[in-house]
């Protein structure tokens, strides 16, 4: 089974409580009364205390179009990207030069070359790399490219391959969009970067690590559900898709993928020690756990990460993931499902064991 050899998350040095960024783009939008107590209830609503931006709060006014938050983008997630993979790297104990596949993930902003290219020459990594970059997979990019280095690792079980997930999700917001969407994304969504180091059943023989082996992985993308989450792109750049329906979308087919996948593996739910799952936000949450009926105290690890970043998009199961690899849950062999929802709409399902 392919390993986990090393998580890394980092994230930009630009911290503030929720109510200070409330109060700043409060400032930013409307003067009228009604819309600015309802900027306060949807951030407060959202169950997060602080968040790190890609740039100092002050800078945000000033941006000036798409155009100038790409630049931004792409000069901030190369500098989050290169941080993510030398730590992972070493604490994983590995050179960049032993790297044989890099898959990159965001959605949160575009540059050709891709992030990943852009980042072989700055960490040293082997000009015939292998290079995967994803775009517009959204939440479920973590967890999914979990999965697909995961198939690239069965094919080269002697490999080593990284995955690096980058998002920039305060350069997205529109500051003319006063729909409840956005004014939710505005509290909602949080910065960061994470990369992951994996290594195929052979190769991770010869390493000294602790992770988790991947057991298996399940994809499902639901119908009717191209309007529930995503982006409609335009001039002023990325304008939300957030529909009310998500956790609608959570009760309707989760349970069925989560008990289905488990029993092909002769498990069920009470089986799991372990629940790595995206922070989606305090519905989604609570639509997760009384799906699954999960004991209370199961998604303490996302809440947490909820409240002291924010949804990161992409990077938050990968923030799960690293705490939760800090506390092992249960005994060695037990398992852990780490889960995460985007785009499409759809679902990612990787099953773990320690």
């Amino acid at each position: 089974m392919t390993r986990i050899v090393a998580t890394r998350v980092v994230f930009p040095p630009y911290r503030y409580p929720q109510e200070e960024i409330t109060e700043a783009f409060a400032r930013m939008g409307a003067q009228d009364p009604e819309w600015q107590a309802l900027l306060r209830r949807l951030h407060a609503a959202t169950r997060v205390r602080a968040r790190h931006l890609a740039l100092p709060l002050e800078r945000y006014e000033k941006l000036d179009g798409f155009g100038a938050a790409n630049d931004a983008f792409i000069r901030c997630a190369l500098d989050l990207g290169e941080q993510a993979v030398r730590g992972a790297l070493d604490a994983a104990g590995l050179e960049p030069a032993e790297v044989d596949l890099i898959l990159s993930a965001s959605t949160t902003g575009v540059a050709v070359p891709s992030l990943e290219a852009r980042l072989v020459h700055r960490v040293g990594l082997r000009p015939d790399v292998k290079r995967v970059p994803v775009f517009g997979l959204g939440c479920v990019a973590g967890a999914a490219g979990l999965a697909r280095v995961h198939d690239y690792l069965r094919a080269w079980p002697d490999h080593v391959a990284v995955l690096l997930a980058v998002e920039l999700c305060s350069l997205t917001v529109q500051r003319d969009d006063d729909s409840v969407p956005n004014l939710v994304a505005s509290g909602l969504f949080g910065d960061g970067a994470a990369a992951v180091v994996m290594a195929g059943a052979e190769r991770a023989r010869h390493l000294l690590c602790g992770g988790p082996r991947v057991v298996a992985t399940r994809s499902r993308l639901y119908p009717d559900s191209e309007r529930v989450m995503g982006w409609d792109i335009g001039g002023s750049g990325f304008r939300i898709v957030l529909a009310a329906s998500v956790a609608d979308m959570v009760d309707r087919y989760l349970g069925e993928d989560v008990r289905g996948f488990l029993a092909d593996h002769g498990l069920a739910v009470p089986d799991v020690p372990g629940w790595i799952c995206h922070p989606g936000g305090p519905k989604v949450l609570d639509a997760v756990r009384r799906v699954l009926d999960l004991p209370a105290g199961a998604l303490d690890l996302t809440w947490r990460s909820l409240a002291q970043v924010g949804n990161l998009s992409s990077v938050s199961v990968l923030h799960v993931l690293q705490a939760t690899t800090a506390e092992r849950p249960g005994a060695p062999g037990a398992p852990s499902l780490l889960l995460a929802l985007g785009p499409g709409f759809s679902s990612e399902l990787v099953l773990l064991t320690w």
